[in-house]
């Protein structure tokens, strides 16, 4: 039986998760990204005869979110790397942080 050493306690403040900023800065690039899109016409149908309508501009919506939300997560357009960085330097220190 192996026993691993037990990690001395850290004299510092803990770590700060910062998954949650990362979450909404790629939530932000693939809502800018889904606007870009419809924009573009991504989505739209070709011609005006007959098109499907209210519902198709509704389901055409979706389509573009999820093509923003892939998009993003494959890397994006590196917007969500700029904002992170932004709210992470915004984000007080532990120094900063009332008690």
């Amino acid at each position: 039986m192996q026993i691993e050493p037990i990690a001395p306690p850290s004299s510092g403040p803990p770590a700060r998760d910062h998954a949650h900023l990362r979450r909404v800065s790629q939530e932000l690039e693939a809502a800018f990204l889904a606007e870009m899109l419809k924009h573009a016409g991504i989505g739209t149908g070709r011609n005006g005869l007959g098109g499907g309508g209210a519902g198709e501009d509704q389901f055409a919506s979706l389509l573009r979110t999820e093509h923003a939300a892939l998009l993003t997560e494959r890397g994006g357009i590196g917007l969500a790397e700029s904002i992170f960085r932004a709210l992470l330097a915004r984000e007080p220190t532990p120094a900063e942080t009332p008690r």
